[in-house]
């Protein structure tokens, strides 16, 4: 099984001659980890990074195989040596539920999604490497906003939602996949030369090309080996 292309998981004695109790602090999940899934048939390489820097869990994953890179995590959580996190963007709700070895360099598991269990082993190589958006050159009033369209997949139809705006200087967006989980992807690029749009989503390795007229974004999306035409309209909501 693979997974679906296109997200942790850290007293004083009676006597001054006693020596105080030592206290044991319970592995920390932080850090930059490799490994596998061990999927029927084959082993899944992932790669995830963990950090708390203002005492919140962050994480991120990337899977080569399925083009993810970078993918925000969600549901990070860690106690006690025993860490969950899961990846809400992607179909059949995959979650982690692992636990950090006492010398804080192994993370073993199981990794479920779409009621299939498989374990998971992960070796800890370093500091987290939590990725940060670049900053992109503004966009034209007439590109921010709220854009919806739905890409025809094969037998699958998938509703998209694509959101632009400027802040601090900057061109920012996310895309959801309302069928998916409807996770916020960050969107990592943003291009715009007159009425010509680039948008790319490097968490899960898409990009739409597109031309901007009368309230539509006309184009194509690919990612990985496929490219398939999509056509986002302004929402009115």
């Amino acid at each position: 099984m693979t997974l679906s292309a296109w997200t942790w998981l850290p007293i004083l004695g009676f006597l001054a001659l006693q020596p105080a109790p030592s206290v044991t602090s319970a592995p920390a999940p932080a850090g930059h980890w490799e490994g596998t899934i061990q999927a029927p048939g084959q082993e899944l390489a992932i790669e995830v990074d963990l950090a708390r820097p203002a005492d919140v869990w962050q994480g991120q994953i990337t899977i080569p195989a399925q083009h993810i890179k970078g993918l925000p995590l969600t549901g990070v959580a860690a106690e006690a040596g025993a860490v969950t996190f899961g990846m809400k963007s992607i179909p059949g709700d995959p979650r982690f539920k692992g636990t950090v070895g006492k010398d804080s360099k192994t993370m073993t598991g199981e990794f479920s999604q779409g009621g299939i269990t498989m374990p998971f082993t992960l070796t800890w190589k370093g500091e987290a490497r939590l990725e940060t958006r670049p900053k992109n050159a503004p966009i034209s009033k007439e590109l921010e906003g709220t854009w919806e369209g739905t890409l025809n997949a094969g037998s699958a139809t998938l509703r998209l939602v694509l959101k632009l705006s400027n802040a601090n200087g900057s061109a920012t967006g996310t895309l959801i996949s309302l069928d998916q989980g409807a996770a916020e992807i960050p969107v990592t690029a943003i291009t715009q030369t007159a009425s010509h749009v680039t948008v790319g989503v490097s968490a899960i390795g898409g990009t739409f090309d597109g031309e901007m007229k009368d309230g539509q974004l006309t184009g194509t999306w690919a990612q990985g080996t496929a490219t398939l035409p999509l056509v986002l309209t302004r929402s009115q909501k």
